[in-house]
């Protein structure tokens, strides 16, 4: 299970921290990343980190940073100098998970919600 949290309501050009925690008895998780959907648009990546390597969508690259806490469990997305596009629901994401159920694919968290005030 992934469990989100930070979203709110922000002024523009401000700045969030959004984080995203696995749970379950988990025992090993290589990819979290963070995809975002505002309405009437497809869900986009924002970022992704693993073990080794970390990726950033196009839009928020020089503003976003996302970094992971050292039990490989919870992973840290800063936002800065955000802008009213960036107004969205924020999803946590991992494509596989292996926790004391097996294996699982394809998690996503519950959404959090970011609002970007002009």
């Amino acid at each position: 299970q992934l469990q989100a949290s930070g979203g709110g309501l922000v002024q523009a050009g401000g700045s969030l921290i959004l984080s995203c925690t696995a749970s379950g008895s988990v025992v090993s998780i290589n990819t979290m990343g963070w995809y975002r959907q505002a309405p009437g648009k497809q869900r986009e990546l924002v970022a992704s980190v693993t073990t080794d390597m970390i990726n950033y969508g196009d839009f928020l690259k020089g503003r976003v940073t996302i970094s992971r806490a050292k039990d490989k469990n919870t992973v840290f997305m800063q936002m800065n100098s955000l802008k009213p596009e960036d107004t969205a629901v924020y999803y946590c994401h991992s494509p596989l998970v292996y926790s004391g159920r097996g294996y699982e694919y394809d998690l996503w968290g519950q959404g959090t919600l970011v609002t970007v005030s002009s």
